[in-house]
């Protein structure tokens, strides 16, 4: 009997190791996977599917809610609804389509032998999407927000790797990451909008001129400049990156040696003569896009700090707030020049006052435009060095991010178009 207990009972004590030693081997092979995705991998993961999994949950949550309010939409302000459901029967996809987005799910689907409808949009967002679709059933809707997402997944790779080459350390590039996913508009990374594209491409642009991979540049400039018209501006600050790189030298030796590295840098233009020549095509005017928006939207180029000055001083209290956002990003950038550099500097100052020049009809959409001003971020990461600084920053663009995503949500306030 004592034999049979004590066999028993080695069984039973058997057990519980077999079960152990095999959660150990399910850890140990989980490391080895782990440690064979590159470092910055894992956390840009983590960030891109944390910040969609919380910005999803609460977008269905708040749309839900306005479901039982009988203002919500507006009775004559239904049409956003009827084309988010009839992009997907899914909220939480349809959720990430706005305004512009139908436009460029239109011109997605747009056969080129038929007259181009829109001139006002650049070419590379939709025609990313075209060979896409086919792969998703023909669903270019789905097909625009898969390029968004590989884009916003991207710009946060590219983000850290600018952001530690800038910064000097691993944990400064995660702030810089985190602070331009709290950015106060920075849910439209995920939309089905040109955001995520654009910053991904300009931090690309930036990765490579610091690395001093000039083709890479001007391949990637040349996309960029294609993907938004700010995006030919960009020219100016990476020419001042390669200047940097050589001192700032001037002269005739100094001019060929730029010259004959720096090339490249004019397929970033060529990004945007290309878009000019698809406008002639189509339209027989080079300058489709800019006729376009001055019939379209009563743009027409102005002088940006007026515009600055009137949205302050003389404008109904909610574009006056969308302005002052502007200021606040101007202080910042002001303030950490000197930790900026001068190429990133007038990258800053160009994504503000670019859009500033288009007069008025800009404030509704500030905010969007806003979101490319990268260099803002690493100035608040090199300010939150501090734990605390850190965590307070964190918590207080969090809670005015989460409030303007529930007023995008309320499409009908048209507060961010």
């Amino acid at each position: 009997m004592d034999r049979g207990r004590a066999a028993t009972d080695r069984r039973r004590r058997a057990v519980p190791a077999r079960l152990t030693g095999r959660g150990h081997d399910l850890r140990r092979a989980a490391s080895r996977v782990a440690g064979r995705v590159p470092t910055p991998w894992l956390f840009v993961l983590a960030v891109f599917f944390g910040t969609k999994i919380v910005l999803s949950a609460v977008g269905v949550l708040t749309l839900s809610a306005f479901d039982d309010v009988p203002w919500a939409p507006p009775p004559d302000e239904t049409m956003m609804r009827e084309q988010q459901r009839a992009i997907s029967g899914h909220r939480a996809v349809a959720l990430w389509f706005a305004w512009d987005s139908f436009l460029y799910d239109h011109l997605a689907r747009l056969p080129l032998d038929q007259p181009w409808p829109d001139f006002g949009f650049p070419l590379l967002y939709p025609f990313l999407a075209r060979p896409l679709a086919p792969l998703l059933g023909g669903d270019t809707a789905l097909a625009l927000l898969l390029v968004s997402n590989v884009a916003f997944l991207l710009m946060l790779y590219y983000a850290h790797q600018l952001g530690e080459r800038l910064l000097g350390d691993d944990a400064s590039a995660r702030r810089f990451v985190r602070y331009l996913v709290l950015l106060p508009a920075g849910f439209l990374f995920q939309a089905a909008l040109t955001e995520s594209l654009f910053l991904c491409l300009a931090l690309a642009t930036f990765h490579y001129a610091e690395r001093r991979r000039w083709l890479l540049v001007g391949v990637v400039g040349f996309f960029l400049a294609m993907s938004r018209s700010v995006g030919f501006f960009v020219v100016l600050p990476l020419a001042l990156v390669l200047l940097r790189q050589h001192g700032y030298r001037l002269g005739p030796r100094s001019w060929w040696a730029y010259l004959r590295v720096g090339w490249p840098l004019a397929l970033v233009p060529a990004g945007w003569l290309t878009f000019m020549a698809f406008c002639r095509w189509q339209s027989g005017d080079w300058f489709a896009y800019k006729h376009a928006q001055e019939e379209g939207w009563d743009i027409s180029v102005q002088n940006p700090l007026a515009v600055l000055w009137n949205g302050l001083t003389d404008t109904p209290p909610r574009d006056a707030l969308r302005v002052w956002f502007a200021v606040v990003v101007l202080v910042v950038l002001v303030v950490g020049a000197r930790q900026l550099g001068l190429p990133y500097l007038v990258y800053g100052l160009t994504m503000v006052l670019v859009p500033l020049s288009m007069g008025p009809p800009v404030y509704k959409s500030l905010l969007r435009y806003l979101l490319a001003v990268f260099p803002v971020g690493l100035v608040l990461a090199r300010w939150a060095r501090n734990a605390g600084a850190d965590a307070w920053l964190t918590a207080a663009l969090a809670l005015l991010q989460g409030a303007l995503f529930v007023t995008w949500l309320a499409y009908w306030t048209h507060f961010i178009i």
